[in-house]
């Protein structure tokens, strides 16, 4: 083999490829320069014309720059078969409310857990903890008022696996929405009055509901019940055991 310290160019190409074949995370190109006994430079640009060979020779995989390092990934135009591919076997991959709890942690971070189920409309503290597992999720602080709660915020494995240099990178979510009243919404719950507009929303559907029970919600307010009724029936006993 030849010795690192005197690479060519097309070798040093070579190694870059090796190198990024068993690496499992974006990896810097400073530090493979360091690996590899040349300049950061060098490295980046024997980097950068690998990519745009993979690019002109439109092969299975394309080598991009993400999260701050680069890292090999499968050509788009090949993802629904490596889709059925990895799903047949993956047993750790997202399930819906997995993805649409990322997607409100990756959107709106740093968030509680009450923030995301402000959003969700259901408890996500299971698969917030699922999402911690898989690294896609972190902790990044907590409340600064006095509720104290811990905020999720997404990590860099968030970046590498969504093919992402930073979270600037990340689409305008109001362009997944059909029409302008799902914009609307959107806007809405992620904004800073999400939790307080459906303590709101929970207090009217009480309300509504008392008015739909009407006499027989009042009737259970009425004297003669539950603790007035007791109350009576230990006066009448301490009445009879007077005389």
């Amino acid at each position: 083999m030849q010795d690192l310290e005197h690479l060519d160019h097309d070798s040093l190409k070579g190694a870059l490829e090796a190198l990024l074949l068993v690496s499992t995370d974006a990896v810097p190109a400073t530090e493979l320069s360091k690996v590899l006994g040349v300049a950061p430079s060098e490295a980046a640009g024997a980097l950068a014309e690998l990519a745009a060979e993979y690019s002109d020779a439109n092969r299975g995989f394309q080598l991009r720059e993400v999260a701050g390092g680069w890292r090999l990934f499968t050509h788009p135009a090949y993802h629904d078969v490596v889709e059925r591919y990895v799903l047949s076997w993956d047993t750790r991959r997202l399930s819906q409310a997995a993805l649409e709890t990322l997607a409100v942690i990756a959107y709106h971070q740093p968030v509680t857990r009450e923030g995301v189920k402000a959003v969700r409309g259901v408890n996500s503290d299971g698969v917030i903890g699922s999402l911690k597992e898989k690294g896609l999720v972190r902790e990044v602080g907590r409340e600064r008022d006095r509720s104290r709660a811990m905020q999720y915020g997404t990590t860099q494995r968030f970046l590498e696996t969504f093919g992402l240099r930073s979270l600037r990178d990340l689409p305008p979510l109001e362009d997944f929405a059909p029409d302008e009243e799902s914009k609307r919404f959107i806007r809405e719950r992620l904004s800073g009055s999400a939790i307080s507009s459906t303590l709101e929303e929970a207090s009217a559907d009480i309300e509504e509901e008392q008015e739909l029970l009407g006499d027989a919600f009042a009737g259970d307010k009425a004297p003669g019940s539950s603790e007035e009724e007791a109350d009576g029936a230990a006066a009448d006993r301490e009445g009879e055991a007077g005389r």
